[in-house]
């Protein structure tokens, strides 16, 4: 859950199938903007990035993983909804095992409703699709 003026620290899971990755869908009323973001969520006190993304793969999509090579971490400032937020963002590879995988994906988040789908790397490596946080179409 994002939360303003505090620095937060997030794990993101970047799960391939051919040229397509998983993400979440999301919206910047303020902006009026469309975005995607990879699965994964806050870290918690004690828990380790890899652990915060078992933990969240589970939560939001019901689904076990294996976690591949961890991929750069970014240092994220960003403003949603009018709001200032900053995140260190541990960013890895992960597979969903094949009979886990599904077209698309309905996450339940605190009372909010979301979908998780598929989407063509090109998207947003062109520019016809926004992915955050900025810095993560480097390393698709």
């Amino acid at each position: 859950m994002f939360k303003e003026n505090t620095l937060r620290n997030v794990a993101l899971g970047v799960v391939r199938k051919d040229n397509k990755i998983l993400v979440e869908k999301g919206y910047d009323k303020v902006k009026e903007i469309e975005f995607y973001r990879c699965i994964g969520g806050g870290i918690e006190v004690f828990e380790t990035p890899m652990l915060a993304l078992q933990r969240e793969f589970k939560e939001e999509l019901n689904v076990d993983i294996t976690i591949g090579r961890q991929l750069p971490i970014l240092d994220s400032k960003f403003v949603y909804n009018g709001k200032e937020g900053h995140e260190i963002v541990f960013n890895f590879e992960v597979e969903i095992p094949k009979k886990q995988l599904k077209d698309k994906y309905v996450i339940t988040d605190n009372g909010i409703t979301s979908y998780a789908e598929w989407i063509d790397i090109e998207e947003f490596k062109s520019g016809n699709k926004t992915i955050y946080p900025e810095g993560t179409v480097n390393f698709l």
